[in-house]
């Protein structure tokens, strides 16, 4: 009787582990170039987190981030100076975890009340962790691209259908991501409407590079 009652147990065990998956991963996001997380922000900035507090909003209440804004990229429109930033407390709800004091960060969101909220599916990356490329992208690059779209391949064949387009191919060569074109590309309308991959390596670049600061 002791044994089938071990058994039992056992089984309620492993039952309710089955179950902690779903709670704790409940958060998927689809990949995205940085370029086009830029252009579907409300808001992109420069920042240092320089405080947090848990809210009761919610069933798992949300996180206030207390910023201290370094640079705005996108968003003057909607909010002249960002002062904190809200997120799901949990990351199973795809609540974003930013370290005190540490690091500058590059952060992009949503306006909805005047308050910006972000998340796990949005762009959210330490600033000495992006390439020069990406961070010239934030500055100034990605918004001349905003008019285009970039196709993720994924399997091949892959075939762009319109002028508009630029074949993003970062899952087939570098099996994850981020890969090359994330890192160093911006997919730039040229003449016609047309659009391009654009890396932006010429000369007069590499001046404007090394004078100023993203």
């Amino acid at each position: 009787m002791q044994s089938v009652y071990q058994h039992l147990i056992s089984l309620l065990f492993v039952f309710g582990s089955l179950q902690v998956p779903q709670l704790t991963e409940g958060c998927s996001c689809a990949l995205t170039h940085p370029q086009d997380a830029f252009c579907n922000s409300d808001i992109v900035i420069r920042a240092k987190v320089v405080g947090k507090k848990q809210l009761r909003d919610g069933p798992f209440g949300t996180m206030r981030y207390t910023i201290k804004q370094m640079k705005m990229y996108k968003g003057f429109e909607k909010v002249q100076h960002v002062q904190h930033i809200y997120t799901d407390a949990s990351e199973s709800l795809c609540g974003v975890k930013f370290e005190i004091n540490k690091y500058q960060y590059l952060i992009t969101g949503r306006v909805y009340d005047d308050k910006v909220y972000t998340g796990l599916c949005n762009f959210n990356e330490r600033w000495e962790r992006l390439s020069l490329a990406q961070k010239k992208g934030f500055n100034h690059r990605y918004q001349l691209g905003c008019n285009c779209r970039i196709k993720p391949c994924h399997y091949l064949p892959c075939f762009v259908t319109s002028k508009n387009e630029c074949l993003w191919t970062d899952m087939l060569s570098h099996f994850g991501y981020p890969g090359y074109q994330s890192r160093h590309y911006a997919c730039i309308q040229q003449k016609e409407g047309y659009c391009s991959w654009y890396r932006g390596m010429t000369t007069r670049d590499k001046t404007i590079i090394n004078a100023t600061d993203p």
